[in-house]
């Protein structure tokens, strides 16, 4: 449905355009999310162990900027991910001031089960579109991230 906004049609443009990607967007999690939720791991949890599965350890500052979160609100998830066991924080040995969050055998554990389930369904959900139109949209994206300004919260 098209915005009811009775501005310039490059206001209504944007309108559209905002009001349709976040739709997509928030479908499109709630599919791919609906086995995590289900695990007991929430969406911002399962972000965590992918950076920490992937990438490696990561400072707590990395790991916020990779999910586009403020600080405080990456250290409130991790620490209850450190409470059910699925990461740790550790020191940096040369700068006592920096902290790594690290992924714990359980959190792998967990996280290695996950996966394949949640690469499957993101594969289904985005089938609709064919594969020069997602990288299209790929590109698209990441181009209109990319153009934004970054705000700290």
């Amino acid at each position: 449905m098209p915005t009811h906004h009775k501005g310039p049609e490059e206001e209504k443009l944007a309108l559209d355009l905002t009001i349709k990607l976040a739709r997509a967007a928030q479908a499109l999690a709630n599919l791919v999310m609906c086995d995590v939720v289900a695990a007991g791991v929430s969406p911002s949890q399962f972000g965590v162990l992918d950076a920490l599965y992937h990438l490696g350890p990561l400072t707590l500052g990395d790991v916020a900027k990779k999910h586009l979160k403020s600080p405080n609100n990456i250290t409130s998830v991790v620490d209850t991910m450190e409470r059910s066991g699925l990461v740790v924080r550790r020191r940096c040995d040369k700068d006592r001031r920096v902290i790594y969050v690290d992924i714990t055998p359980k959190g792998r554990e967990i996280f290695s089960q996950l996966w394949p389930g949640h690469v499957k369904r993101l594969v289904k959900a985005t089938a609709a579109l064919s594969p020069k139109e997602q990288a299209t949209l790929a590109e698209l994206c990441k181009k209109l991230g990319a153009s934004l300004p970054c705000e700290e919260d």
